[in-house]
């Protein structure tokens, strides 16, 4: 148990008092948390990916720094032919990547394991595809201020299926978007940069992801819990918010995070003041 001394003051006319009081504040045991968002830039020539999965572990709720793991196995398993294909920390920042290049490929499902102090941790996932962006560019409109920057944007939604992407402007800034009222359309949305985020001029590369809506729920809520003004929904999990990630050792110690592999669009643009 960590304790925390809080000092009460109380002013009075002649004299001032001052109480101790020391409230004790439950601390967990710490839990793995998952960050495997992959990415795939099918729009680029060759294709390119980013496959990196962070490991890290939960903390008390006032530490600063999160831990980062760097004694894990990870292993990918392709489940179409059991070819599996290692991850490794080489720069022991709890970031791991593929020791060989990876493009995750379409209708595939891949399994990942991650060997971590005796316990085994898996989830699956496959591809998402995604429409990809029309267009993109600068708008001159604003909102309450007058001084916040626009970006419009343009897609072609696909009619065979329900849909949902997940937009990325850069600065930790998001958006999730699913297609409930769209579906099969030309849609068309602006996103507003305020003021204090981001400074003119500016290139920015804006993303768009295709996502499942278990993975879309799943970072609403956790947008919600932890914010976007402090570093992004991915720096911490404030509570036990589960992902598609098990704990097939023991299910009592789950860990926290999601896998998941999107195919992404990307869209540079250079903003004016």
């Amino acid at each position: 148990m960590k304790k925390i001394v809080l000092v009460l003051f109380s002013i009075f006319l002649f004299f001032g008092c001052e109480d101790v009081i020391e409230i004790e504040v439950p601390s967990g045991e710490p839990k793995l948390i998952v960050d495997a968002f992959f990415e795939v830039y099918y729009n680029q020539t060759p294709v390119a990916a980013t496959t990196i999965v962070k490991l890290r572990e939960s903390t008390d709720y006032f530490e600063e720094q999160i831990p980062i793991v760097t004694t894990a196995t990870v292993l990918l398993k392709d489940l179409t032919n059991n070819i599996e294909i290692i991850f490794l920390d080489g720069n022991l920042d709890g970031n791991y990547e593929p020791t060989t290049p990876f493009i995750p490929q379409s209708n595939v499902e891949y399994e990942l394991n991650i060997y971590y102090n005796q316990e085994v941790y898996r989830g699956v996932a496959s591809k998402i595809i995604t429409s990809g962006f029309t267009d993109a560019f600068q708008g001159e409109n604003t909102l309450f201020s007058g001084e916040e920057i626009e970006i419009n944007v343009t897609f072609i939604d696909d009619i065979n299926s329900d849909n949902y992407y997940l937009f990325d402007f850069s600065n930790n800034l998001y958006l999730p978007i699913e297609d409930r009222f769209f579906n099969g359309s030309i849609y068309n949305f602006s996103f507003f940069y305020q003021k204090d985020e981001i400074e003119l001029p500016s290139d920015v590369s804006i993303k768009m992801s295709g996502v499942s809506k278990d993975y879309l729920t799943y970072f609403r809520v956790l947008s919600g819990q932890s914010g976007q003004s402090s570093g992004g929904p991915f720096q911490t999990i404030p509570s036990s918010l589960l992902g598609n990630i098990v704990n097939v050792t023991n299910s009592e110690n789950f860990p926290l995070g999601y896998f998941h592999i999107s195919e992404t669009d990307t869209y540079d643009l250079s903003l004016i003041e």
